[in-house]
């Protein structure tokens, strides 16, 4: 591709207090200046990346921004020894998407903090079928494994089972083993979560319990929630003894109202979980696990592709709660 060629991406632009969406033609010319740019083949929606293209100032403090917080593709020119032209190459973490403009655009310039290696195993459109729901599911239940989490421990719960992280979190708990409880509010999905591993579906309405009680009966071994309030709140009450349980959402609420009471008498663990910062030894560690022996056989059920022209209606339908599984967006 010559350098002069223009290239497609999604603009997210403010005005008078209003956001709207636009699909700009920009030359390869207009990029900033950075380590590494690399072309997009593929990219995935996540619910950050709904929240920064409606304009919310706590994910994206500027506009006009291209949003996107991973990105799968080909390298297209380094000023860094550790990345080469033609390298394939994951994408993510450290501002990308929210500081920085991100995989909505066919080409993007990064840090080279931002960049790894496309592991052995994975192809581009399986990076990002994974993406940061994927990549978050794996490190939660590598952080509930390292606090003791094994099947024979018993059942692990994991909320919001239709989205990005649920979803991918069902398929690799399942294909390692564990005896999955998905919880979910979309009745007509029950289905696909089995299709997908789990050994048993609940109404969000079974783990959304009243909070008056400060404990409840102990069933969950581990517990990956990704959409916090009560529904978070509930698990922690209802864990096992010296158990744990991982938070990485908000889409109920950032918000929790909880006692002492399940850390104090139930030693319970509340693992906080973040992708963006982690450090970039743990990230390729977690990357290499989902290119062997974590990657589940069943991807393409929870992947739904989509171009850039059709990305507009899929953003305002993960923010509706009306998507299940992972939207793959191909350049």
């Amino acid at each position: 591709m010559p350098i002069s060629e223009t290239y497609n991406t999604l603009v997210v632009t403010e005005i008078n207090g209003h956001f709207q969406r636009t699909i700009e033609s920009k030359s390869i010319l207009d990029l900033p200046t950075s380590d590494v740019v690399v072309e997009v083949h593929y990219s995935s929606l996540n619910y950050k990346d709904a929240l920064s293209a409606s304009g919310n100032k706590g994910v994206t403090k500027h506009y006009p921004h291209t949003p996107g917080i991973n990105a799968a593709g080909i390298v297209y020119s380094s000023s860094t020894p550790t990345f080469n032209k033609g390298d394939q190459v994951i994408v993510g973490g450290y501002g990308f998407g929210t500081a920085i403009n991100g995989g909505f655009g066919q080409y993007v310039s990064v840090p080279s903090q931002c960049v790894i290696p496309l592991p052995d195993g994975l192809s581009l459109n399986e990076a990002m079928i994974l993406g940061t729901g994927g990549f978050t599911a794996a490190q939660s239940l590598a952080k509930l494994i390292k606090f003791g989490l094994t099947p024979e421990k018993g059942p692990l719960l994991i909320t919001g089972a239709t989205g990005g992280v649920g979803s991918t979190a069902v398929s690799i708990a399942a294909h390692l083993g564990y005896h999955v409880v998905a919880a979910t509010g979309k009745k007509t999905a029950h289905d696909f979560l089995k299709k997908l591993g789990a050994a048993k579906v609940l109404d969000r309405t079974e783990v959304d319990l009243p909070t008056e009680r400060p404990m409840l009966k102990e069933k969950w071994a581990g517990c990956i929630d990704s959409v916090g309030g009560n529904i978070l709140t509930s698990a922690l009450r209802a864990t096992k003894y010296g158990c744990a349980v991982t938070t990485c959402g908000l889409t109920q609420s950032p918000d929790i109202t909880a006692t002492v009471f399940p850390f104090i008498l139930r030693g319970i663990n509340l693992l906080g979980i973040d992708s963006a910062s982690l450090p970039l030894p743990e990230r390729k560690a977690i990357w290499n696990k989902l290119a062997t022996n974590w990657k589940p056989k069943n991807l393409q059920l929870i992947c739904t592709e989509c171009n850039l022209s059709q990305l507009n209606n899929y953003i305002d339908a993960m923010l509706q709660g009306d998507i299940t599984g992972r939207i793959v967006l191909k350049h």
